[in-house]
């Protein structure tokens, strides 16, 4: 669904000719480009956008008579924690060798590094950057918002919540958002791109059911453990997912309030809580009478949260957590139409 817009921005960057533009256009001679993934994480999807980027410009400086292609320098960033070790080991020669098949002996040469470190503070030098790319990881907060004491067994903003803690959560993203993109405007060039992807909701409510059901029901799933004996309250009532989806005026507002940047492109896309079983994730055990969407789901989102859950309440409750929660995803995605909403935004930097 992101792919024309991500298309549409590279072929942008490279195609601008403004005589006064700092960022390196073919019009200009590039001699190197550099893009950033941010929130690469380290799996066969990391280096996705960094073939399409290398492929993209490499076309179209073909198709205008340009020889002699820029070098690519692609810096792969997320937490400390990430397996880059992974990415290179297993990721990084599939990608030049898939480079070299598509493009034969005119691949360009390109340098892969890694970049620990949070997005919410300074990762690259200034104006260093042509394009940054980011997927499904600035719904993630920098921390758990203060004062959400009173969420209470609400792991998450509910339809429960207090007014309160929705206002702690939307503050929250105000700064940590307005750090990124403050932070983004000193490494990007004038007039480079960047195209960001993240978890957000149609509806002006924060606490509205699209963007708190699938966390709603994991909250369900720790009561179950709490009723069994499993946890204890305390520990329930202290914990909050440090997430917040975002509204398009939402990051409208933030990114016209920071400055730096002009938006090209804002929209809206979703896609079926059940788009997860077509991964090949589905264990055969639960292959049949469509438990297996609920299996994937619990499985994706395992993957997400499994380090936080782990480090509040413990390895030994995880296995059984999760299949409560399967147990309960099976059911409302049998009867309901479950849907992720997604909040892309492309933008320039201005001059």
């Amino acid at each position: 669904m992101t792919k024309p817009i991500i298309e549409a921005a590279i072929t942008e960057l490279i195609m601008c000719s403004s005589s006064s533009s700092s960022s390196s256009s073919m019009a200009r001679g590039a001699k190197s480009l550099c893009m950033a993934e941010l929130g690469c994480s380290s799996g066969p999807n990391t280096l996705i956008v960094a073939t399409e980027f290398v492929k993209i410009v490499s076309q179209l400086c073909h198709k205008h008579g340009h020889d002699q292609l820029p070098e690519f320098q692609i810096q792969l960033n997320d937490l400390p924690g990430n397996d880059f070790n992974s990415i290179f080991k297993s990721f990084a020669p599939s990608f030049h060798a898939q480079l070299l098949q598509e493009l034969g002996s005119s691949a360009p040469y390109c340098f892969l590094s890694g970049v620990p470190g949070s997005f919410y503070g300074r990762l690259f030098a200034a104006k260093s950057l042509h394009f940054v790319h980011s997927s499904y990881s600035l719904m993630w907060l920098s921390k758990v918002p203060e004062r959400v004491e009173m969420n209470k067994e609400n792991i998450y903003i509910a339809s429960t919540s207090p007014e309160s803690v929705i206002t702690a959560y939307y503050e929250q993203f105000q700064r940590d958002f307005s750090t990124f993109l403050r932070c983004r405007s000193e490494e990007v060039m004038g007039g480079g791109r960047m195209v960001l992807t993240l978890l957000g909701r149609k509806s002006e409510s924060a606490s509205s059911k699209e963007c708190c059901y699938i966390w709603e029901l994991l909250a369900l799933s720790l009561k179950e453990l709490l009723s069994q004996g499993l946890i204890e309250e305390e520990k329930l009532c202290s914990f909050n997912i440090p997430q917040y989806t975002p509204s398009l005026s939402e990051v409208n507002t933030e990114v016209e309030k920071e400055g730096s940047f002009t938006i090209n492109r804002l929209q809206l896309s979703e896609i079926a809580w059940a788009a997860c079983s077509g991964n090949g994730l589905c264990s055969p055990e639960y292959s049949k009478n469509g438990v297996d969407d609920g299996y994937n789901v619990a499985k994706c989102m395992r993957s997400v949260a499994e380090p936080l859950l782990v480090e509040h309440f413990g390895e030994s409750v995880i296995d059984q957590l999760f299949e409560n929660y399967r147990n309960i995803l099976s059911d409302r995605m049998s009867k309901e139409d479950t849907k992720f909403v997604n909040v892309t935004v492309s933008m320039t930097k201005k001059e």
